[in-house]
């Protein structure tokens, strides 16, 4: 069972690489990266916010609603656009988890963070933070913003059965799309990559 002192032995592990454990997970090729492009990269913080049940630890996900720009319909973690008032990606995270959610920083403790994250075809990176409730939040979504709020157990990151791959083709170039499945939902792109990277942290702190 994943508990709060594997998920903080995880998040602080003495020698790890965080960039080679998103790849395993990542869209490939990735395209353009950011030294090549002619403005700098867009930057975004989320939350990814743990809380106990009965299978150990959850991670709490939304569907994003089919109306918005980027990456509409897919699964992501809670986060936005770093305001400029915003004192550090952490504090972009805990804002914009309150104002889709309804989750605010009263309660939450900050655990550690995950590596950032470049997505090419939005130009932006995300700096991804952990958090933790004691207890299992109650959401009251944005809807403008949250079409479903996802309740993922960690275990199931662990679990090889829910992962896949598809392709897609882009400007002409063939992409694998690795992805986990969780009931009817697929996690694919920076989603699943930051979840790759916390897959393996959880995978070497439990040995």
């Amino acid at each position: 069972m994943i508990t709060l002192d594997i998920i903080q032995k995880a998040l602080h592990l003495p020698e790890f690489d965080p960039q080679q454990a998103q790849e395993t997970m990542a869209p490939h090729p990735r395209g353009m990266f950011p030294e090549n492009r002619d403005k700098p990269p867009k930057e975004a913080g989320v939350l990814g916010l743990v809380y106990p049940d009965v299978v150990g630890y959850s991670i709490i996900l939304t569907r994003r609603t089919a109306h918005l720009g980027n990456h509409s319909g897919q699964v992501s973690f809670p986060g936005g656009k770093k305001d400029p008032q915003d004192a550090d990606f952490i504090a972009t995270a805990l804002r914009e988890t309150c104002e889709e959610l309804g989750v605010c920083d009263d309660e939450i403790t900050i655990l550690g963070k995950l590596n950032h994250f470049y997505i090419p075809p939005s130009h932006f990176t995300v700096y991804p933070t952990i958090g933790s409730m004691a207890y299992k939040p109650t959401c009251f979504p944005n809807p403008d913003e949250v079409a479903e709020v996802i309740y993922f157990p960690l275990a199931e990151l662990l679990n090889p059965h829910i992962k896949g791959v598809d392709e897609a083709e882009m400007r002409g170039a063939k992409i694998r799309l690795p992805y986990y499945l969780f009931g009817e939902h697929k996690i694919w792109g920076a989603t699943a990559a930051m979840l790759g990277e916390f897959e393996q942290r959880l995978r070497m702190a439990m040995k």
